[in-house]
């Protein structure tokens, strides 16, 4: 697959260069980071989020878990993870668990964790179990601007 589409299309409408880097399949956020060489809290992964006011993609470093409570309390919301078979209709252009932490390009709300502020690179899901997007770090926040933002995650 290498890139999702509607990915490629978001970050070249913003100007970001980007290297695309092949890995071995893999299954989960640490597993991509070590087959791709990459520290795991330069690896930012989305996690889908839902309530009866609808979606929200968090944001946070592979080496983090979010703590619902903290989020859900700074959000003022009652938040839960959304199920994987939901993914398919938001994210039609990527393989179900490889979705990209852009929430914008896909009309999903965003936020993001603060540990990912300041990191000089950022790796993250190019949309397959196969490719990682390398972008820096100001590219990154960039992509992600106008998202809310905050400390709701903690070393795993």
């Amino acid at each position: 697959m290498s890139i999702a589409p509607r990915l490629k299309w978001f970050l070249d409408t913003h100007g970001v260069e980007y290297e695309l880097i092949p890995h071995a399949h893999t299954r989960s956020s640490l597993e991509t980071a070590r087959q791709a060489h990459v520290p795991p809290e330069r690896l930012a992964k989305p996690v889908l989020l839902e309530d009866e006011l609808g979606y929200v993609m968090a944001i946070v470093p592979a080496s983090h878990r979010i703590d619902l409570r903290r989020l859900g309390a700074q959000l003022r919301r009652d938040l839960e993870l959304a199920t994987e078979p939901e993914f398919p209709p938001l994210f039609a252009d990527c393989e179900p668990g490889a979705i990209p932490p852009v929430g914008s390009p896909y009309h999903v709300p965003t936020v993001y964790d603060e540990a990912l502020a300041g990191l000089s690179d950022v790796w993250f899901e190019a949309g397959d179990h196969e490719d990682v997007v390398h972008v820096n770090g100001t590219a990154f926040l960039h992509l992600l601007e106008g998202s809310l933002h905050g400390r709701f995650s903690h070393p795993a």
